[in-house]
């Protein structure tokens, strides 16, 4: 034991702390969270991929009242009749497109017989930089449309809704926040329209489905967390070795210089 004492010695206990933190942490938080973000991924493909094949439905079916949502139903294609409420709109700012600056545009939808559910119009490019531009409003009169289930993003933490232009802004689509803004109750989920529908603006495509590198990056953390403590167990065996040469080095006795002529010149022989 006294020949592993160098171990408790500052620099390996630091040493040893920081490789037992980042073990912890690699099994505990980074592997789990990139491992989490492909199970996430590889859910919302499977939910986009069904949602192509799948007949769209009644958004009753699915949302029969004002407090339902339906989370596990992302993307799926729903039908709506009812009417907009025209005079409730919400930008949700700072939004990119296909590369470009915009805005898109939320309003709440009465669905005859149903619950108001806020609809995703789409999206309008910015003029000047940031100004909103001309938007055209909604069908006054009762209208069905055909759009896909979304789950709300969550509030952006530290970004207060504003009014710009003469209208809400706001920075993500949440539910609960743009009703506390309009005073308009909604469902939980919201809904996208899809292409060439009645109050349809600039059309939002798919996500691609794409995996992402995330797998990858959680085994790649896993294998980290496991090299680690073997890389330093690696470093205390190769100092241990050093010192066991020094010492032995030290424990040999000098030689004579009459050792070291027979030495030298015995070899020569």
């Amino acid at each position: 034991m006294r020949r592993l004492g160098f171990l408790l010695r500052p620099g390996w206990l630091a040493l040893g702390v920081v490789v037992v933190a980042f073990t912890y942490l690699a099994f505990t938080v980074l592997a789990p969270w990139q491992l989490g973000k492909n199970t996430e991924t590889s859910r919302e493909n499977s939910q986009i991929a069904h949602s192509l094949t799948a007949d769209p439905v009644p958004v009753t079916t699915l949302l029969p009242d004002q407090d339902s949502a339906a989370p596990d139903a992302r993307w799926r294609r729903v039908t709506a009749t009812g009417h907009y409420l025209a005079d409730k709109q919400v930008l949700v700012r700072m939004r990119v497109i296909d590369g470009q600056p915009a805005f898109e545009v939320l309003a709440p939808f009465v669905v005859d017989g149903g619950p108001t559910v806020l609809v995703n119009r789409g999206f309008v490019r910015p003029q000047q930089g940031s100004q909103v531009p001309p938007i055209p409003p909604p069908p006054a009169e009762t209208v069905s449309v055909t759009a896909r289930l979304r789950n709300p993003e969550g509030v952006a933490p530290g970004k207060e809704p504003l009014v710009g232009d003469g209208f809400p802004q706001v920075y993500t689509i949440d539910t609960g926040q743009v009703s506390d803004l309009t005073g308009v109750p909604l469902t939980g989920t919201y809904l996208q329209l899809v292409d060439d529908q009645p109050g349809g603006l600039g059309v939002l495509n798919l996500p691609q489905l794409d995996a992402g590198p995330f797998l990858s990056y959680g085994i790649q953390w896993i294998a980290f967390g496991i090299f680690a403590p073997i890389a330093l167990g690696y470093f205390a065996y190769a100092e241990l070795r050093a010192r066991r040469r020094e010492r032995d080095a030290a424990a040999t006795p000098p030689q004579t210089v009459e050792e070291k002529l027979a030495d030298r010149y015995g070899r020569r022989r």
